[in-house]
Parts: structure tokens; C-alpha cells; sequence
């Protein structure tokens, strides 16, 4: 149980950073104009991706090396 808080845990501090580090971005010039919602679906499935990568990272990193 302990184990699934803390993957939790990880997930959602690696989702918040993600959304903060991808905020750095300027993704107005790359996207055509008129498509806010496609615009904005992209944005949060490249959050949701970036934090799953990480947070699988530092999960696996953090397991392996006991």
C-alpha cells in the first residue's frame, strides 16, 4: 500500500513539473491558428507523456538501486 502513495506521489510531482518546464516553450508559431482545442489536447498528452517518462525513471531508478 505504502508503495502505491509513493508512486502516486511521484507521478503527479513529475506531472507538475513537466507542465511547468513545458510552460518555458513557445508553442504559438508551431501550431496553426483556429485549432485551440487540438492545441491544447497536444499540450497535455506531451505533459502527461513527459511525466510518465520521468516518473518511470526515477521510480525504476529508485527501486533498482536498494
Amino acid at each position: 500500500m505504502a508503495q502505491f502513495f509513493v508512486r502516486c506521489i511521484v507521478y503527479i510531482g513529475c506531472m507538475i513539473l513537466s507542465w511547468y518546464a513545458l510552460g518555458a516553450l513557445n508553442f504559438e508559431k508551431m501550431l496553426r491558428k483556429d485549432h485551440v482545442v487540438q492545441a491544447q489536447l497536444l499540450y497535455f498528452m506531451m505533459v502527461m507523456a513527459l511525466a510518465y517518462l520521468c516518473g518511470s525513471f526515477l521510480l525504476a531508478f529508485m527501486y533498482h538501486s536498494i
